[in-house]
């Protein structure tokens, strides 16, 4: 069981919710948490820019992450949504058995 722990920010809460939801009730995500709201500051364009944001971390696995990317790029209203992908190496078995369980290749819409 290949575990991934995926980020992606959002522009607000609505975005957020409904992103995540959407995540988990098609099984490409066991979880996912809804952080506060961090300020970022990034280079755009050309220009420095700062937003608030709304952090998702997102459980699920490596057969899942072809599916769940392209879900949130669908659902993201950025033209370049951050989605990164970070490899879980080590975690308590029964949850990672869990995450796997519960996540799905294709999903289930």
């Amino acid at each position: 069981m290949d575990t991934l722990l995926v980020i992606t920010n959002c522009p607000d809460e609505e975005v957020a919710n409904r992103i995540a939801l959407a995540l988990v009730e098609e099984q490409l995500a066991a979880c996912v948490n809804l952080l506060p709201r961090v300020q970022s500051l990034y280079r755009w364009q050309g220009a420095v820019e700062s937003a608030s944001e709304i952090p998702l971390l997102c459980k699920s696995t490596v057969d899942a992450y072809p599916a769940l990317q392209a879900r949130i790029a669908e659902l993201h209203p950025y033209a370049v949504p951050e989605i990164i992908a970070l490899p879980v190496s080590h975690g308590l078995p029964a949850y990672l058995q869990w995450v796997a369980d519960e996540t799905t290749a294709g999903g289930r819409a």
